[in-house]
This record gives structure tokens, C-alpha cells and sequence, in this order.
């Protein structure tokens, strides 16, 4: 998700999706790898594991941050209708609809985040760049 962003918010042409206040699960893909090596080296996990960061933000949210950690402006919303046009309405909905979902399983068997608040996720994503 972040590759198809760098480019509009390298040059200040980013902005939330849609009306910005959709629910964004999110996760950091080091959390994600740890994760994932988690689940497989603890015998005790079982079942299915929500991958997402256990901080619930709106795409709104993380358009603000990821605008700070690049130190660039986001107010340039993207229109549900420029959505559906270039992505087509059943991918449009997933960005503009948006999901709630948290990682409750995954903090009940421990799991520590490096990444738990996008603040930090982004400032480290926009680092490598």
C-alpha cells in the first residue's frame, strides 16, 4: 500500500480516500513477519490471527501521519467516484468502505508490537525512503 503512495505524497498530492473516515486496519510488515514467526514457533497458537497493529485509525488518520513522517501536506481528498473509475467499484469499496478489525487474539496470546501507533510505523516507512 505504501509504493502506490510515495509518488502523490512525495509532491504533496496526497489526501485521504474517500470521506477519510472509513476504518484502515493497518500493520507494519516487520510486525507482520514477527508475527507470522510467532504463530508458527508457539505451540499454543491455534486458529486463525488477525494481522493488524492493535492501534484502530480512520484512513484519515493515517493520511495525516504518513503526510507528517514525509513532512509533506495531505489535503487533497480522492473522490469516491475517481476511485471507483480507476479501481473499479468492488476494489473502490475496500478502500472507501473500510473494515474494523483488531488483533484481540493475538494480544491474548502476547504477542508484542514493535510498531503498536502509526505515528511510529509511518516515521520508520518514510525513513527508508
Amino acid at each position: 500500500m505504501i509504493k502506490n503512495m510515495i509518488v502523490p505524497f512525495f509532491f504533496g498530492l496526497g489526501g485521504p480516500l474517500g470521506s477519510g473516515q472509513q476504518y484502515l486496519p493497518w500493520i507494519h510488515v516487520e510486525d507482520l513477519t514477527s508475527l507470522i514467526l510467532f504463530a508458527i514457533e508457539n505451540e499454543n497458537v491455534k486458529g486463525v490471527l488477525n494481522g493488524v497493529a492493535p492501534q484502530v485509525i480512520t484512513n484519515a488518520d493515517f493520511t495525516k501521519s504518513f503526510a507528517r513522517a514525509m513532512s509533506r501536506p495531505a489535503f487533497i481528498p480522492v473522490p469516491e467516484f475517481a476511485l471507483n473509475y480507476l479501481l473499479h467499484e468492488e476494489r473502490a469499496m475496500l478502500m472507501t468502505k473500510g473494515q474494523h478489525v483488531t488483533p484481540t487474539r493475538v494480544l491474548e496470546y502476547g504477542f508484542k508490537y514493535k510498531y503498536d501507533n502509526i505515528d511510529a510505523a509511518c516515521k520508520e516507512c518514510a525513513h527508508l525512503l
